[in-house]
């Protein structure tokens, strides 16, 4: 592929309507998208940041979880123009209630991919700078986190209702 192929495929994955979400086709469609980005974001990781192959794949990977099965499938989402407490969502709450056995280690893990491709997306000028300042201050709170899944293996009775209600998955109006 030629730099000028590069350049115009690059164009079309960073085309901000083409990442809407109205349909099963669309996110279909996202899901071979997202891919191709993720893999310039791979890249971008290995050759500017250098980073080890390894690492760039976690956090590629982690990117993909969030992008694919939260905004796009859950929250059906456009990823360039998140709502600023998407990450605060996905991390306090979809992750815990979604996974076997939701961790520290694997949920810092998935935030610090979160982060490397939202910062990936704002040096390319495809987000603005206010939304990538609140998703890295979302992906850092860390402490917060921990005691949402702490929190969550504590629940008695009814208490899911009073804990899902501090961090809700549901958007106020």
């Amino acid at each position: 592929m030629t730099q000028t192929d590069h350049t115009a495929a690059a164009d079309h994955l960073f085309t901000p309507e083409n990442f809407n979400v109205n349909s099963l086709q669309d996110e279909i469609r996202l899901n071979d998208l997202i891919d191709r980005l993720l893999k310039l974001f791979y890249l971008d990781l290995i050759e500017q940041q250098s980073q080890s192959p390894e690492e760039a794949s976690e956090k590629a990977y982690a990117a993909s979880y969030f992008l694919k099965d939260f905004v796009i499938d859950h929250c059906r989402e456009n990823i360039f123009h998140l709502r600023l407490n998407r990450v605060r969502q996905f991390a306090g709450n979809w992750y815990i209630v979604r996974n076997l056995e939701p961790n520290m280690v694997e949920l810092a893990s998935l935030l610090q991919g979160i982060q490397a491709f939202y910062r990936y997306l704002a040096t390319a000028g495809q987000i603005s700078a206010e939304l990538a300042a609140a998703i890295d201050k979302d992906c850092e709170n860390l402490d917060y986190y921990r005691e949402r899944i702490e929190s969550f293996w504590a629940i008695e009775k009814d208490g899911f209702f009073s804990w899902e209600a501090a961090c809700p998955l549901k958007d106020n109006p």
